[in-house]
């Protein structure tokens, strides 16, 4: 069955409180709880708290512009919160802050209540955490969201119902969301054959049926693949932290890479010429499910819905796009305001 029309089926029964969909025979299963056991013993859990980034970014644009901060949350787990580096500034949610302030010329704050360990049904906390955080909720919130549910066998369906939850109540606040779907976890070194198969398969599945969800309800999502792309697989080494399972700086770096644009482009600070779709790149519109499994397939790749609700015989179509990653600036003076209330407990994922 092809990832479009599993992952349709996913994303129906999350819809209308489904359960999850069976994948594997229960002789398979044993081989892979093997396969998982071994796995374990060579990816390293990570003890250390992430480092904490809240605070304001582009401080120096004030004194240019007068203009308030723009609002930035962060959710999900462990890689939205940044764990396995050690300085702030190089956790996703710094490097997206600084990024965005340099595009926007504008003074960023930056908020994220991800948790390491978290899986979807987190999200709930998370989302109340942080429309409460201030007087008034985000301009943006990037969500990166789905590993943990893959490794602890989440029901696929409730994945998506518990995201879907999320995002709706984030939209309703009144913020545009971005979701890092699912990374490919088939992409994690000591993780073998066929382990590595399955666990990319059902990853790819899962992502995609987050990206029907996601744009669904407005939102826009952009693949983390193999972690953002061909450079894991190609210098694991350089790109996963010492514990083999979350990035290194350079990693994090990456992926901010691939999301800035889609970050920016949701708040109309990106150029207009890059939004128009380029054929040559692979860009176009295409129904949603397509969009979401060819997405799944390769890391940075955007979904978001095609404007007007354009809908055919096989549902809603979306535009798919390529963008171009671009280097991110230097980081902005950044003067942290601490907070509270800010979960960052230990755990692997």
């Amino acid at each position: 069955m092809s990832t479009a029309r599993v992952a349709r089926r996913i994303a129906t029964a999350a819809a209308y409180g489904g359960g999850g969909i069976s994948l594997l025979g229960g002789a398979a299963v044993g081989v892979l709880l093997t396969e998982a056991r071994l796995a374990k013993r060579m990816v390293g859990g990570s003890e250390a708290v992430a480092p904490r980034a809240d605070g304001r970014y582009g401080s120096a644009f004030a004194h240019r512009t007068g203009e308030a901060p723009l609002r930035l949350g962060f959710l999900g787990d462990s890689t939205a919160a940044g764990q396995g580096v050690r300085r702030a500034r190089e956790t996703p949610g710094a490097l997206l802050a600084s990024g965005l302030a340099a595009v926007a010329e504008r003074p960023v704050q930056l908020v994220n209540v991800a948790l390491p360990g978290a899986q979807s049904d987190d999200l709930a906390r998370q989302v109340t955490l942080l429309l409460e955080r201030g007087a008034v909720p985000p301009d943006v919130v990037v969500i990166m969201i789905g590993a943990n549910d893959v490794t602890h066998r989440m029901p696929l369906a409730t994945s998506v119902r518990l995201l879907s939850d999320a995002v709706r109540r984030l939209r309703e606040a009144g913020c545009e969301v971005v979701v890092g779907t699912c990374p490919d976890l088939g992409s994690v070194e000591p993780v073998y054959q066929p382990l590595r198969y399955l666990a990319r398969r059902v990853s790819r599945q899962l992502a995609a049926a987050q990206t029907i969800a996601v744009v669904g309800l407005g939102g826009r999502t952009v693949s983390l693949g193999a972690l953002l792309g061909p450079e894991f697989e190609a210098r694991p080494r350089e790109l996963f932290g010492p514990d083999n399972f979350h990035p290194s700086a350079e990693g994090y770096a990456t992926a901010a890479m691939a999301v800035l644009p889609t970050l920016c482009s949701t708040l109309g600070l990106w150029p207009e010429t890059d939004e128009r779709p380029d054929a040559r790149r692979g860009e176009g519109f295409l129904p949603v499910a397509q969009a979401a499994a060819e997405a799944a397939s390769e890391g940075g790749t955007e979904v978001t819905a095609a404007q007007g609700a354009v809908s055919g015989p096989r549902g809603r179509w979306a535009l798919i796009k390529r963008r171009r990653r671009r280097g991110l600036p230097e980081e902005q003076d950044r003067h942290p305001a601490p907070t509270q209330g800010v979960a960052t407990g230990g755990g692997a994922g």
